[in-house]
């Protein structure tokens, strides 16, 4: 987005990064310290405004639509993908028993690995669990996210939760199996921004870029960061060239 605001408008656009997270960043928005950030909608539900996380990806964004005017804040129409945890397994295994949904999955046991968040979040493990039952070997192994696909070929583990937007999954060696249970909360990622900075020609340029990055591109995208380890800015000005 800052490389977009810049090629568009001419203007500089000063990034600040490691912010600490969504608490943190919201703070800033409303306080002035930032002008925009990118945000997920189901983190903002629970995490911002306190309430039940919902699967239902529209009644989510209307939702914090809503409340963010209390603070002069707009969201801007989605980017086009969601980032949730996602289940994943090695395709190889999927194949040769026939497991596509996360209920197909209770045919077998699992070793499962999992980041710190998962094992820890109400949407994560436990919830999870409670609508699957999903049969596990031990308790989950817990590590970095980094480390999860790496201990899947390794077969240390047979599943792993990851994030549905990892670059890994590009590879084909890997199924994400389907939330069929729809029990995952919608995270659709969009662009917050202080309602006091945006003009028509701001809105405009930033709205190009909604709808624009899907999940299948984004996996892609982080594949060129994570896997061929390219330069972020590379990345994005690549991509922005395509639009």
């Amino acid at each position: 987005m800052a490389q977009q605001l810049e090629r568009r408008l001419g203007e500089k656009v000063t990034r600040k990064f490691n912010l600490g997270g969504t608490i943190l960043a919201h703070e800033a928005l409303v306080h002035g310290k930032i002008d925009l950030y990118p945000e997920y909608t189901g983190t903002a539900l629970s995490a911002i405004l306190k309430q039940p996380a919902n699967p239902d990806a529209a009644a989510t964004l209307a939702k914090v639509r809503a409340a963010y005017r209390q603070w002069g804040l707009e969201w801007l129409p989605p980017l086009g993908f969601e980032n949730t945890f996602a289940l994943v397994v090695r395709r190889e295994d999927a194949e040769r028993e026939h497991i596509s949904t996360l209920s197909e999955a209770r045919r077998r046991s699992w070793i499962l690995g999992a980041g710190y968040e998962f094992a820890t979040r109400p949407d994560g493990l436990a919830g999870f669990q409670a609508v699957y039952r999903i049969p596990l070997i031990g308790a989950p192994l817990t590590m970095d996210l980094g480390l999860l696909y790496r201990a899947l070929e390794n077969r240390q583990i047979d599943m792993a939760a990851a994030n549905s937007t990892d670059g890994q999954l590009v590879s084909g060696k890997f199924r994400v199996l389907e939330d069929d249970r729809h029990f995952f909360p919608a995270y659709q990622a969009a662009f917050v921004v202080r309602t006091a900075v945006l003009n028509a020609r701001r809105r405009r340029a930033m709205e190009e870029l909604s709808g624009k990055l899907t999940a299948e591109r984004i996996r892609q995208l982080n594949f060129e960061v994570v896997v061929s380890h390219k330069p972020i800015e590379e990345v994005a000005r690549d991509f922005l060239a395509t639009l």
